[in-house]
């Protein structure tokens, strides 16, 4: 007599809740790297992420038994919910259309993304920054270094533009006509975050030489240390750099593009997020054998390999 998968699975020591509760993590799983897959952009990202941990938050109060902040944060997690809806309405249109089209394996797979290296965008800001100083264009860069900059380090944020960092947008935007060439412009990785902002001047004695754009400069680099400042004279043309509250100046094109090289990182913010499957499952299996490894007190796969 054949036993049924509840008396199968029972002989080989696994429960019925313990099947459930990881076909659960592996659906879990599986919807989060699809949401990966389709929000390729990582400002997006950051509103997953904080949906996550409300909701890990949510599971956890409700574990311990803390009636009210299981309440409070369950509707916050509803809440955030249909904001991301709104937010992320054109992704969720679009995985709508893939569901509905039965098209379930290209879930899975990454959206190609073209991955533009830092050279490739310092060689965009270096060109616009030479044009500018040729046609005595004034002109203010601010580009991040190691972290995003809060809203709150600037007097006025600006207008958001998220737009690829190109020489023509950047000359563009300081044209003397233009409604943005008096204030500053954000670059976030490959992306012109914001223009038209307003930045808190040093309180430092400076020279008479220097004009509004060299004490923002400096202003703004004294008080967030994850950023570095291009400058451009509207009177003389000439090109600084402000770092940490100092103004390095003048600069040649060629002592610019080797700062932005030695200052900026290696690789952009704009990449594909979600891993090929195969390579986070790989992972994934890792972490799981170590972890059973560790329950159950059998050395590691590192310490076998040291003896």
């Amino acid at each position: 007599m054949r036993d049924s998968p509840k008396q199968w699975l029972t002989n080989l020591g696994w429960s019925q809740s313990l099947l459930l509760g990881t076909l659960d993590i592996v659906f879990v799983l599986a919807l989060t790297y699809m949401i990966l897959v389709i929000i390729s952009e990582r400002r997006t990202l950051w509103m997953v992420r904080g949906f996550i941990i409300l909701m890990l938050a949510s599971a956890i109060s409700g574990r311990m038994g803390l009636p009210l902040l299981n309440f409070v944060l369950e509707k916050l997690v509803i809440g955030c919910a249909v904001a991301m809806a709104v937010a992320l309405q054109s992704e969720f249109r679009r995985f709508l259309e893939q569901v509905g089209r039965g098209e379930f394996q290209q879930l899975f797979k990454p959206s190609s993304l073209t991955i533009p290296k830092s050279d490739s965008v310092i060689d965009e800001i270096v060109d616009a920054v030479k044009e500018l100083s040729k046609n005595r264009i004034g002109a203010l860069l601010i580009l991040e270094t190691t972290g995003p900059i809060h809203e709150r380090d600037f007097s006025v944020p600006g207008v958001k533009l998220n737009a690829d960092v190109s020489k023509e947008l950047i000359q563009t935007i300081f044209q003397p006509k233009t409604l943005l060439h008096d204030g500053a412009t954000l670059i976030r990785g490959s992306r012109i975050v914001s223009s038209g902002i307003i930045l808190p001047l040093s309180g430092r004695t400076a020279s008479r030489q220097l004009g509004t754009r060299h004490r923002a400069a400096m202003g703004i680099t004294e008080r967030v240390e994850n950023c570095i400042c291009v400058v451009v004279s509207e009177e003389t043309g000439s090109i600084s750099l402000a770092e940490r509250g100092t103004l390095n100046r003048p600069l040649t094109i060629r002592t610019l593009k080797e700062s932005l090289e030695a200052r900026l990182s290696t690789t952009v913010d704009r990449e594909a997020v979600a891993p090929s499957l195969l390579g986070l499952g790989r992972q994934m299996g890792r972490k799981a054998i170590g972890l059973v490894s560790r329950l159950l007190g059998l050395p590691s796969t590192a310490s076998r390999n040291k003896k």
